[in-house]
């Protein structure tokens, strides 16, 4: 049996409110990045408008909470910049990068090719095993350094391994044994 989804927009003291509803048991309720903070709740079918309503006005401090906090976001900066902006930050991670490659070529025993530096919006770095080419996102100046440190280690990683499967991820413990609590300041 094929299951419907019905999806409509409640505006609830002020705020857009994009309601789905479907198959499932309780609401769930979260802020997006998109278009600057998004609120959206998921409902099950027969739950009614005055409920949500309700169920919104309850969450309306951790709700505006959530959206200062996306708004002072890196993400946030980052949408907003300037071309100086934009240019400060690749300065910042050119001048970084080489040296963390460098530093951990030695120590994982690999070797990279050719290094770029892009912004971009959706990935924080890539790499071409056959080329050893490694491209670093600028957007990673307005985060902690160890985030630069684990996307090069990460990168580097792939020039053992091509997939994120589990000897990639064994590479990333071996290297980097705090990976994924640097992992969890990028996203």
């Amino acid at each position: 049996m094929a299951s419907k989804t019905n999806i409509n927009v409640l505006v609830v003291d002020g705020l857009e409110v994009k309601v789905t509803r479907k198959r499932i048991k309780n609401l769930r309720l979260r802020v997006t990045p998109h278009n600057g903070g998004s609120i959206e709740i998921s409902a099950p079918y027969r739950t009614s408008d005055t409920f949500i309503r309700s169920f919104i006005r309850e969450k309306r401090a951790w709700i505006d909470a959530s959206l200062e906090k996306l708004a002072n976001s890196p993400t946030a900066q980052a949408e907003s910049a300037s071309k100086e902006d934009a240019a400060e930050w690749k300065a910042i991670v050119a001048a970084a990068t080489p040296l963390l490659i460098e530093h951990w070529e030695r120590i994982i025993g690999v070797k990279a090719g050719n290094l770029a530096y892009r912004n971009m919006k959706s990935r924080w770095g890539s790499c071409q095993p056959s080329t050893g080419r490694i491209c670093i996102n600028t957007r990673l100046a307005l985060y902690p350094p160890e985030c630069l440190e684990y996307v090069v280690v990460h990168e580097l990683c792939h020039l053992i391994e091509r997939s994120h499967g589990p000897k990639f991820y064994a590479l990333m413990d071996k290297y980097l044994p705090d990976w994924k609590t640097r992992r969890a300041k990028l996203r």
